[in-house]
């Protein structure tokens, strides 16, 4: 029996999530060195954090039942998970890959739902009113 969720859905034509080239070439090579094409991105949206929000992300062997499914309209597989419940709080946002001195991540740039830019350790962020 599946487990009913609690969330307003979003229509697909008003779901949109940005994956920079330098995104998708990250997530291509991590597809292709787990030797598995499914193989994405998890963001999701947890409260806590210095500012009430943070970005959890971690990689995924698949896709669960409540994901949304985003890929980069060009580089393929560049695959990008986001459950139902965080979607409202990440939709109209850009996932970029950031390399610098200290060491490379992926990012979450241009959340629309983001009050100001966030803390300074880029995780963290509040949502405006």
């Amino acid at each position: 029996e599946e487990e009913e969720l609690d969330v307003e859905l979003i229509p697909p034509e008003k779901v949109k999530l940005d994956i920079t080239d330098r995104a998708a070439e990250q997530l291509r090579k991590i597809a292709t060195r787990e030797s598995n094409p499914d193989a994405a991105l998890r963001i999701a949206v947890e409260s806590g954090g210095c500012h009430g929000y943070q970005y959890k992300m971690e990689l995924a062997k698949s896709r669960s039942p409540d994901d949304y499914q985003f890929s980069h309209p060009t580089i393929k597989p560049a695959n990008l998970l986001v459950d139902a419940v965080s979607l409202p709080l990440l939709n109209g946002s850009t996932i970029d890959f950031a390399t610098e001195l200290i060491g490379s991540s992926f990012r979450i740039n241009d959340n629309p739902q983001a009050k100001g830019s966030g803390c300074g350790c880029g995780v963290s962020w509040e949502l405006k009113e």
